[in-house]
């Protein structure tokens, strides 16, 4: 990590805050031997036993990448029963959904394909383009909670298994993931703003709506890859070797916006580069060194040949001509900071309920 955070602190050692925080809360909430085994075990009984005379006793979101096909991958080895879901915003590339297809075939599991309205989501994910925002995937992390959730209620199943994990995610500066926030205050703003179409037919999800299904309808979300010990480099090479799945490249590459936005605009834009974040997560958790990841980040994070073959189809695909697509990256940076937003409501909330649950993610 470095100072494009603008967040950052650094103490006397040179350890910045977000690794403090990984160090000292984070690093307790990943696999731990001898401990992790035993609330795993816990936690699948409980999970079998809510799901007894049920078709299914989860849900698992699987988007085509390593961490959600592992997580689909343990839930074979642990004997549960997930139905699989996909939340399809339109931007898959075709390694993903081979990969999705590959997984649901050869694992036997029921799979359930969540469509998203192309017109009204190209539109809201516009409108982001536009305002300049570095949270262009707000739209689609609002929507997958909201899919997942809808199908969950909609089967009666009390609990989800995020691919989400603490080894490769555990750190993300605010300022270049607001978007995990989900605040539908900040959302609302920007589509009524920027978007020529009214919130309809998308789902969203926020705050309220994330308490009512947690303490409302009793939903629980796990996340699997917590509790056992994950190497996302190891995870890969069992997937491509034990199902025939492909690697798509880059974390989250799986999506042709994704990959686009986090290894161009981000860095080349908002000067913000996102392999920092997943760079600084695997060292804290001792997955690789720090001499390794600076070696890395000497490489280019995008392909220049491929760029501008990808810049062609995001305008395509947006409706939009090549020449407003660079005025849209041309405009000045933006984060949340510059949009009405309910960080602070949030925060409180989070904070509150990290201090009566220290060891549970919301």
């Amino acid at each position: 990590m470095d100072t494009s955070d603008p967040d950052i602190v650094f103490d006397d050692r040179g350890y910045c805050n977000h690794c403090e925080d990984y160090l000292s809360r984070i690093q307790a909430q990943t696999y731990i031997p001898g401990s992790s085994e035993k609330q795993l075990e816990f936690i699948l009984e409980r999970i079998k036993e809510k799901g007894k005379n049920k078709p299914y006793d989860c849900i698992v979101g699987i988007s085509g990448g390593v961490d959600s096909c592992y997580t689909a991958h343990l839930c074979k080895q642990f004997g549960l029963r997930p139905l699989l879901i996909h939340m399809d915003n339109g931007w898959d590339t075709e390694i993903s959904v081979k990969n999705v297809k590959t997984m649901v075939e050869k694992l036997g599991f029921d799979y359930v394909s969540y469509v998203l309205d192309w017109q009204e989501f190209r539109e809201i994910q516009l409108a982001f383009l536009k305002s300049s925002i570095i949270d262009l995937e707000m739209p689609t992390d609002i929507a997958i909670p909201a899919s997942i959730y809808e199908v969950a209620v909609k089967h009666n199943i009390k609990y989800i298994l995020p691919g989400g994990n603490y080894t490769s995610e555990g750190i993300l500066p605010l300022q270049m993931g607001y978007h995990v926030y989900k605040d539908m205050k900040l959302y609302r703003y920007i589509v009524k703003k920027y978007a020529s179409v009214r919130l309809k037919k998308v789902p969203t999800f926020g705050l309220l709506k994330e308490i009512y299904y947690k303490f409302v309808k009793g939903i629980k979300k796990i996340y699997p890859l917590n509790y056992v010990p994950f190497d996302k480099d190891k995870a890969r090479q069992f997937l491509i070797e034990q199902y025939g799945w492909e690697d798509y490249g880059g974390k989250h590459h799986e999506s042709r916006i994704t990959a686009f936005w986090q290894s161009y605009a981000m860095p080349v834009k908002y000067n913000m580069d996102y392999r920092r974040t997943t760079f600084a997560s695997q060292i804290c958790s001792g997955q690789i060194t720090r001499e390794k990841a600076l070696e890395q980040l000497k490489l280019p994070a995008f392909d220049e040949a491929k760029i501008s073959e990808d810049k062609k189809y995001i305008a395509k695909k947006f409706g939009i001509t090549e020449e407003e697509l660079e005025i849209y990256l041309n405009k000045p940076p933006k984060t949340y900071i510059d949009f009405p937003n309910n960080k602070k409501l949030i925060s409180f909330v989070y904070k509150a309920y990290h201090f009566i649950f220290p060891n549970k993610r919301l």
